[in-house]
């Protein structure tokens, strides 16, 4: 199979048939992000017969695995749901004639992507098996989101994700802990709550913000223009997103940008989950902390 890259995945996302139908993002702006810094180009779609060719690999493949089968498929790339829902039909029709156990696709999307889609379009994608997007709203705080180039702002994540909520798409949110700077920490946990307690989200997956020497915002820290927080402040954070979350859903911090691994639902494991933060802090604190971000060569 051809595969651009890094490919970056969900870590709910584990068991579910890859498929690249784009390489790199549309937007490619985000201060913080050197994700698809490898990539020669900005953005590219693959080619529908490389798509087809694909998952005729797959087909094949699986008639060797007695038994084993793919019940979803996830779309790679940073966000593919910026095709024209035409495109993505015409996908989710070879996935289908190629692998017909699958039932459901989801993939990276940015909140601007479903800006591009009408009510008409996004109801067809959820007929078609769309769900479970994974979208990286980042933050509520409006300032962090201007000053990090994200491309919208806390009102259009709202206004966005309650369409995909009304054509019957669920969706997960990745929170950047620590996007908003030293001192802010709780700022953006507490507009973040705002934003989500306005919606649907099945997940919200905590990641902590590591900076690399090859991005933007590492140059807006030398240029004195931004500051990081420290790694208890974006523990005190994640505890207060928390605790000011008051719909039910599920709450994870599980990428390899946690030193520590959180897994819960809400409201029910809202005081464990807090407990455990408090521990952290506690017990562990900034130093050992800060050598586990230091350390971490690689998303």
């Amino acid at each position: 199979m051809k595969f651009t890259g890094t490919i970056w995945r969900p870590p709910y996302e584990a068991s579910s048939m890859l498929l690249e139908v784009t390489a790199g993002c549309t937007h490619h702006k985000c201060k913080f992000c050197t994700l698809y810094n490898d990539l020669p180009f900005k953005f590219r779609m693959s080619p529908m017969e490389d798509i087809e060719c694909d998952l005729q690999e797959v087909a094949d493949t699986l008639k060797q695995w007695h038994g084993f089968r793919f019940d979803r498929a996830f779309l790679t790339g940073a966000n593919p749901f910026v095709l024209k829902t035409e495109r993505l039909l015409a996908i989710t029709e070879l996935i289908r004639k190629y692998v017909p156990t699958v039932q459901t696709i989801g993939c990276f999307a940015r909140v601007t992507d479903i800006t591009l889609k009408s009510d008409s379009d996004l109801t067809a994608l959820a007929q078609a098996g769309f769900d479970g997007l994974t979208i990286g709203i980042e933050t509520g705080d409006n300032g962090a989101l201007d000053f990090m180039n994200k491309g919208y702002r806390a009102a259009d994540i709202v206004e966005q994700c309650a369409r995909l909520d009304s054509a019957g798409i669920r969706y997960n949110f990745f929170y950047l802990v620590g996007i908003s700077g030293v001192g802010r920490g709780e700022i953006s946990a507490k507009a973040t709550a705002a934003v989500c307690n306005q919606l649907h989200p099945q997940l919200i997956g905590a990641n902590m913000l590591t900076i690399y020497p090859d991005s933007e915002l590492y140059q807006e820290i030398q240029r004195g223009n931004w500051q990081e927080e420290s790694e208890v402040e974006k523990y005190r954070e994640i505890r207060t997103l928390i605790e000011r979350l008051d719909i039910p859903t599920q709450f994870a911090a599980l990428g390899a940008s946690n030193a520590f691994q959180l897994h819960g639902t809400l409201p029910q494991d809202k005081a464990a989950l807090v407990a455990a933060i408090d521990q952290i802090i506690d017990r562990v604190g900034e130093e050992k902390l800060r050598d586990y971000r230091k350390n971490l060569r690689h998303l």
